[in-house]
């Protein structure tokens, strides 16, 4: 996706975002030198993003890319709006039709009429090959 003449890159993100590169699967490189950290264009390259917690909004986080030419020269940029989603598996841990965030029956399991924790039941069959 990179335009023509482009030799190298650059990423800015914000606050939220956290980026990793990658060449052909390896750790992140020594930075190019010059202004900015910038790496080199190579066939392979990955740029990972991850994001640390929900948004507050939706598009508050941003990742920004920008190409080089040969010397250095800024060609164009590349930009992403991010927004996290928080995802939050919850138990009925007290079994008494109430899903609570902070019951404190989550960390404990006990059988029984009076027990508590949650009951995962799980389905193992192939129902489609």
């Amino acid at each position: 996706a990179a335009p023509a003449g482009a030799v190298a890159f650059g990423v800015k993100h914000t606050e939220g975002v956290s980026v990793d590169v990658l060449f052909r699967g390896r750790a992140e490189p020594e930075a190019v030198s010059g202004a900015g950290a910038r790496w080199p264009l190579d066939e392979g390259t990955v740029l990972r993003f991850s994001m640390s917690r929900a948004s507050s909004e939706v598009n508050d986080n941003k990742v920004t890319v920008s190409f080089y030419a040969e010397g250095g020269k800024p060609i164009n940029q590349a930009g992403v709006f991010l927004t996290g989603v928080g995802i939050s598996l919850d138990v009925d841990a007290d079994r008494d039709g109430v899903v609570e965030k902070n019951s404190p029956n989550k960390a404990s399991w006990a059988w029984g009429p009076e027990g508590h924790g949650a009951i995962l039941l799980v389905s193992c069959d192939k129902e489609f090959p």
